[in-house]
């Protein structure tokens, strides 16, 4: 069985394959220092827990924190017997081009949201990713990767308002009632949600007419089920893109090693 580790800046998310179905799934935070040994334990007493018999031989692993890479080595290496494949090092083959400016380092993230865009719904896409960053990426006809957008995110807009204006508390995002709020929480929910709407929609449609084409839009991301209350923002919603990226990615560099 396939066991696809996804390492964001906020979470770091577990699942297990088993070539069919994900028959587990768990989420922890991402912290550099955590060891091999540490994620063992946490791993094995969650399957445990769950009744989980799953005899993994094969990890891939994508991470935005460069940091956290060695020790899933060392998880792979030393409870699964196995080299994990790793997204962006360069034996790790992708089933997509790329195609930006030469020397660009593009987030294992972001390419793996790709390849799953493009295995699920064809080329012409964009996708958007609510996570610490909320990013769009552009997928041509062909599936290839061809660029994006990174703007901040959403919690971290509200950390930062809340961290430089001492008297603006920290609230928690939602969809307000109405657009005018009639107190501070219910003002900076509504400047939060409808000004990413706003900004998510004037991306989009600017990245339509710069490439004069209709385009599938995507949406992924812890926040991604809020915006989804927002009418024909997105075509489709996938909450778990980039676990399946994973998969793909996984079975290509098999049947290529082949």
């Amino acid at each position: 069985m396939l066991l696809a580790i996804d390492c964001g800046n906020t979470n770091t998310v577990f699942s297990i394959w088993d070539g069919t179905d994900f028959i587990a799934t768990w989420r922890t935070s991402t912290e550099w220092q955590r060891t091999a040994d540490q994620y063992y334990v946490w791993l094995s007493t969650l399957m445990k827990l769950q009744k989980i018999e799953a005899d993994i031989t094969d990890v891939i692993v994508s991470s935005t924190v460069p940091r956290v890479v060695f020790n899933l080595r060392v998880l792979a290496d030393r409870y699964f017997q196995t080299r994990p494949i790793v997204v962006g090092k360069p034996e790790c083959r992708l089933p997509i081009d790329v195609r930006v400016d030469v020397g660009t380092a593009v987030g294992p993230d972001r390419l793996v949201n790709s390849v799953a865009g493009h295995d699920l719904y064809g080329g012409d896409l964009i996708v958007v990713d609510f996570g610490t960053a909320t990013t769009f990426d552009v997928v041509a006809a062909d599936g290839a990767y061809v660029g994006g957008v990174i703007a901040p995110g959403v919690n971290l807009s509200l950390e930062a308002l809340h961290n430089a204006a001492a008297a603006l508390p920290h609230v928690d995002i939602s969809k307000p009632a109405h657009v005018v709020g009639t107190n501070t929480v219910a003002c900076m929910q509504s400047g939060v949600f409808w000004g990413y709407v706003g900004l998510v929609r004037e991306i989009c449609a600017r990245i339509k007419a710069e490439r004069a084409r209709d385009m599938c839009v995507i949406s992924t991301g812890g926040l991604a089920p809020l915006f989804q209350q927002a009418e024909a923002l997105f075509d489709e919603y996938q909450d778990d893109l980039t676990i399946h990226g994973l998969t793909v990615i996984h079975k290509f560099n098999k049947e290529t090693a082949e």
